[in-house]
């Protein structure tokens, strides 16, 4: 499975582990970025990017990593075809591929530890949508929305 990691500083040494973490599962873990360290970096460019990658790639996956992930959930969500779930436990981790068919995950690195956060992920990945009617049906509106700008018409 082909696997896009965007990063700023603050999740750079969790990206590095999740890479090699991936690798050694035997996912193609392609890295966009920040290619080095620097405290100053911003992470719009590095998670948009790994979102762009995402939509562009069909059934491939994107993880991105900031501080707290609040950020990088919200850049990574202003691409079009991209679902990205900010991840805070298990039960999330699932959630978001059985009911909303994320396609990437956001995680806090300065809020987990690497094992936490490898967790998180692993669960991600294996975790398949459901397919059920009603997670679908709206996913299908926030496809139409995001497409057509018109909002799902309210229930009668």
């Amino acid at each position: 499975m082909r696997v896009y990691l965007g990063s700023d500083h603050a999740g750079f040494e969790l990206k590095r582990h999740l890479i090699d973490w991936l690798r050694a599962q035997g996912h193609e873990a392609v890295d966009v970025g920040a290619p080095s360290y620097d405290a100053a970096d911003d992470y719009p460019p590095f998670v948009i990017r790994a979102a762009h990658r995402v939509a562009d790639d069909p059934g491939s996956f994107g993880i991105v990593l900031g501080g707290s992930g609040n950020g990088e959930s919200m850049a990574a969500n202003k691409v079009p075809g991209v679902r990205a779930a900010l991840v805070w436990n298990d039960e999330i981790a699932t959630l978001a591929r059985e009911h909303n068919d994320a396609n990437v995950i956001s995680i806090g690195a300065r809020m987990h530890t690497h094992d936490q956060a490898t967790g998180f992920v692993a669960l991600f990945l294996c975790t398949p949508f459901s397919g059920d009617d009603r997670h679908s049906r709206r996913i299908t509106q926030m496809h139409d929305y995001e497409t057509t700008g018109a909002p799902p018409p309210l229930p009668a």
